[in-house]
């Protein structure tokens, strides 16, 4: 079911509803968009918007830069000039983005302000920056209480969606059903490389980029359903920042191109 969640109050959210934070990494907002208006990605369809994704500018060219922004209640920006308000935002003085319906919240960061409301917080890494195996590595993941890797979540291995799925669902069955939970994926199956997604192709591609994005939506059917049964959910979707394949001569991001700063954003609630 599609839901219109413009004028939500983010504070009736907090407190009766799990949360879950879905970054869809490297995903383009050209290719999201273009998979929905073709039908290739039918599962998130069904809990996207009658307009499909939502265009709006990342503010990190790169993943470690994106995610402080997002943790600190720094999400991707509507596209369109003008002053716009914000889910959920930490206390800040002179921040002209808190509107009465944003949930504000007394921390550092988002995790840690939802887990001074009691909430169980939870991160599945994907791409190296979540991947704990040096102090870098730490940083992102050590704002939650939870927090896992494996090589079987990140980039290099072609079932990293299907394995971070199954690990969250575990994690969710396993809490009692009055635990509010702020869930955390950091989805990796985008991220260079992804030629393995399209049979025959032996280098990454705009096509292959597209390949991963289908592969994502059937592996995520297990968590939405696990979701429904436990509680009323409130779910952020979005990716931290493009990526180029050739464009302008641009290969890659941490650069300044419409295709890394252009990213899909949707928000859902699941009940």
């Amino acid at each position: 079911m599609n839901y219109e969640l413009r004028t939500i109050n983010y504070n009736l959210i907090v407190g009766t509803h799990d949360i879950i934070f879905l970054t869809f990494d490297t995903l383009r907002y050209d290719v999201a968009q273009s998979l929905w208006r073709a039908g290739r990605t039918p599962n998130l369809a069904a809990l996207l918007p009658d307009t499909g994704w939502e265009k709006r500018h990342s503010p990190g060219s790169f993943t470690y830069a994106a995610h402080h922004a997002f943790f600190a209640g720094f999400l991707p920006t509507p596209i369109a000039p003008g002053i716009h308000s914000r889910p959920f935002a930490l206390q800040f003085e002179g921040s002209t983005t808190i509107a009465p319906e944003t949930c504000v919240l007394d921390a550092a960061s988002l995790p840690e302000g939802l887990a001074n409301w009691g909430y169980r917080t939870i991160c599945i890494g994907g791409v190296g920056f979540f991947n704990q195996r040096n102090p870098l590595g730490k940083v992102l993941p050590g704002l939650f209480q939870e927090h896992y890797w494996r090589p079987d979540l990140g980039v290099t291995d072609p079932n990293s969606s299907t394995h971070q799925v199954a690990l969250a669902c575990d994690r969710l069955n396993a809490l009692p059903p009055n635990q509010r939970v702020f869930l955390f994926i950091n989805l990796s199956a985008l991220h260079q490389p992804n030629y393995f997604y399209l049979p025959g192709a032996t280098t990454d591609s705009i096509e292959t980029h597209a390949a991963a994005l289908e592969y994502i939506d059937h592996a995520l059917v297990p968590l939405w359903q696990t979701l429904r049964d436990r509680a009323p959910t409130f779910g952020i979707l979005c990716s931290d920042h493009g990526t180029t394949y050739g464009e302008d001569g641009y290969t890659g991001h941490r650069l300044a191109h419409p295709h890394v700063w252009t990213v899909p954003y949707a928000e859902v609630l699941l009940q």
